[in-house]
């Protein structure tokens, strides 16, 4: 009994492995791979070995400017490039652009460089320029389970690190520890920049808004379900102070008193007094 027990167990094991195994024979993979490479030969060829600090001075502006617009502290998309990608230095980033380490995932249109990592053959995006990979790198970060990360200050960069290993971003255990060292080590929380409390509002609500519009979950209006002597409304994914009070017609201020609320923070199934 116990023997056929650990071959069903094995079995299993061995089904669950190989559903996740990359679909792309080695030769389909080597043929793909040497068509990138040749097409990207001039900057291969070019590429000279970046330092770290090299590295920080080439990118810094791009890391600044999509903290800018997406609130993601530039010493965090810093950080997380020079760890990705070997301070720019790796495979991945000298052949495909690809400065994050992105896989390829079920939504990607673009072409595709193979390389073993969690499996054989693994697919990663290839990009036309780093650029490119900078600004799909927040793109990336859009996406329901990182929403909340967006809640925090565009500085909060300790909140991000760890934010982002909570969140399911890295599987290593001291990923955020990881990111802080670089950052300490570097200084690049001089590039972050905080934020006044009107523009973080303003900012929540554009980027939780697209987040909602790409996983195809547009906020339901509340004021229409919502009966009239019903004072309470509870959080939702993508809720900021901002979009409740416009919802039902009050100002952030008359919610933060109502609630006794000291910030602007607010949680998933938080429950809010909304009726004066």
């Amino acid at each position: 009994m116990r023997r056929i027990y650990t071959l069903l167990i094995a079995v299993l094991l061995f089904t669950s492995c190989s559903a996740h195994k990359s679909v792309v024979s080695s030769s389909k993979a080597s043929k793909n791979n040497k068509t990138i490479q040749k097409r990207n030969r001039a900057s291969i060829t070019g590429h000279r070995d970046y330092t770290s600090l090299e590295y920080i001075e080439r990118f810094k502006a791009i890391a600044i400017q999509e903290m800018n617009t997406y609130g993601i502290p530039a010493s965090i998309t810093l950080a997380q490039g020079l760890f990705e990608s070997g301070s720019g230095n790796s495979d991945l980033a000298v052949i495909a652009n690809n400065h994050f380490g992105i896989k390829c995932g079920s939504t990607w249109a673009g072409e595709s460089y193979y390389k073993d990592d969690d499996n054989v053959n693994d697919c990663f995006r290839v990009y036309n320029n780093p650029e490119e990979s900078f600004r799909d790198h927040s793109e990336f970060l859009k996406k329901k389970n990182y929403a909340r990360l967006f809640e925090l200050d565009k500085n909060d960069f300790r909140g991000w690190a760890y934010g982002l290993k909570a969140c399911g971003y890295a599987t290593n255990p001291k990923y955020p520890q990881l990111l802080l060292n670089i950052i300490t080590k570097y200084q690049l929380d001089q590039y972050d920049r905080p934020e006044g409390e009107l523009a973080k509002i303003k900012r929540e609500d554009r980027v939780l808004g697209e987040i909602n519009q790409s996983i195809n979950q547009p906020q339901q209006d509340s004021i229409t379900k919502t009966a009239p002597d019903d004072k309470i409304y509870t959080v939702k994914q993508g809720d900021t102070l901002y979009n409740i009070s416009k919802r039902f017609g009050i100002t952030v201020d008359e919610l933060k008193a109502l609630n006794k609320l000291s910030d602007y923070g607010i949680k998933l199934g938080q429950k809010l007094v909304v009726v004066k």
